[in-house]
């Protein structure tokens, strides 16, 4: 499975933000989307979301080789800032996204719950209380319970705690294989853990950058392409 975009192109007035990015982003692995602050992630998700159209370019999903329009049901977003309703437990709220959501499936709230490692003392505390780690694994369960064909993940592990940040990592690695996973982080050392393969956004273009799992190269080459040194396609 394959998520194709097309010379995306997105301007704000008379700022150029995406200036024909393309770029095939797969399932089996994470991608890592890297660049400066400011050079357009955040709108690149949008638009895949649906938050905003693009002002030109084709984004499509591809399957068993056909490639059709990508829709609001095919796609799924962790936002850097969990929008949560803290007047819910989190029991609650699992219920209330499943009810939503028509989940049939056989698994019970407890048992999601469960699975993300929250306890059952803090299932039924208000989400108000939580750390930002517990509302970040409310977050990523959500992606796990409607199993959207592409998530992206808008800096997933900011503020996160590390016990939690492990078992969101381990989340993360087994849902690779049957998802398209985009992983939007300025952690460097995140993104050479997790990602399989890494996608610089610089001047409204998106570049694959090979990469290796030495971490001055890593770095090395990261900071060669966001300072407008690497020429691959």
């Amino acid at each position: 499975m394959e998520l194709i975009l097309r010379d995306i192109q997105k301007n704000f007035q008379e700022k150029e933000v995406l200036c024909g990015a393309s770029y095939t982003f797969s399932s089996g692995q994470i991608t890592g989307l890297l660049g400066r602050n400011g050079a357009g992630k955040t709108t690149l998700f949008n638009i895949l979301y649906g938050e905003f159209p693009a002002d030109a370019g084709e984004i499509f999903l591809c399957e068993n080789g056909v490639e059709r329009e990508l829709t609001s049901e095919d796609i799924g977003m962790v936002f850097s800032e969990n929008y949560l309703p803290e007047f819910l437990t989190g029991y609650e709220f699992i219920k209330f996204y499943m009810d939503l959501h028509l989940v049939t499936a056989d698994k019970s709230v407890d048992d999601y719950l469960d699975f993300m490692e929250i306890s059952r003392e803090d299932r039924h505390r208000i989400i108000k209380g939580y750390s930002d780690g517990m509302k970040s694994k409310l977050s990523l369960l959500c992606i796990f319970i409607s199993k959207p064909k592409v998530i992206l993940l808008d800096e997933p592990l900011t503020a996160v705690d590390v016990v939690s940040s492990i078992a969101i990592k381990r989340f993360l690695m087994a849902l690779k294989d049957q998802h398209i996973l985009i992983l939007s982080t300025h952690i460097m050392a995140l993104a050479e853990d997790l990602c399989d393969q890494v996608a610089v956004l610089e001047n409204g273009v998106l570049t694959a950058l090979d990469i290796d799992r030495k971490r001055e190269q890593f770095e090395d080459k990261v900071l060669e392409a966001l300072q407008g040194g690497h020429h691959e396609s």
